[in-house]
């Protein structure tokens, strides 16, 4: 499973710097490069949420990992 948080990990940082480029400059990279609410851009951005909500279960292994090696 490894390579699937490594795979979330990165559609997530992928997100956020889209986020701050719509912060700061206004400017979405996902609908730049593949169009306005495209069909392609909705499945990354459903893909980017979906991994950021998996991604909520790192808490509890974080915790779990750190309990093991006390």
């Amino acid at each position: 499973m490894k390579w699937f948080d490594n795979t979330a990990l990165t559609l997530v940082i992928i997100g956020a710097v889209n986020w701050l480029l719509i912060g700061i400059f206004r400017f979405d990279l996902v609908a730049f490069l593949l169009g306005n609410l495209s069909w392609v851009s909705r499945i990354i951005y459903t893909l980017v949420g979906l991994c950021g909500l998996y991604l909520i279960s790192l808490y509890g292994r974080i915790g779990n990992v750190s309990d093991a090696r006390s």
